[in-house]
């Protein structure tokens, strides 16, 4: 039997990545501290996915085939606070009509999504 225990995300500065995610997801270091080249990420309280962070030179993909989605019931906030942590719009042309989701990028350029989970 297989299980998914980390998601890996490739950056160019671990550092600034795992502050962002940290601050975003209130996740703190695995092993307590994030490196130059590599860390893993875990939620401070209780169980959930674990991220690690991997330092890279590949470029970002404007269309990744692999991202995050990120649920919430209140996603202006959310997408207002992930801002304010140093996340970007994306200029996103492949919305439906009237989408439950908005595409952002985190300091790294990686596409992620904030789900309206409240949406109908």
């Amino acid at each position: 039997m297989l299980t998914i225990g980390t998601v890996v995300v490739g950056c160019s500065d671990v550092r600034r990545a795992a502050a962002f995610w940290s601050a975003a997801l209130d996740y703190v270091p695995r092993d307590g501290e994030t490196t130059d080249d590599w860390t893993v990420l875990v939620p401070a309280r209780g169980p959930g996915a674990a991220i690690a962070l991997d330092l890279s030179e590949s470029p970002v993909q404007e269309y990744p085939r692999v991202h995050l989605d990120l649920y919430t019931a209140e996603p202006e906030a959310e997408i207002d606070r992930l801002l304010a942590l140093g996340a970007e719009r994306v200029g996103w042309d492949l919305y439906p009509p009237d989408p439950d989701f908005v595409v952002l990028a985190d300091t790294e350029g990686n596409r992620f999504c904030v789900i309206d989970t409240g949406h109908h």
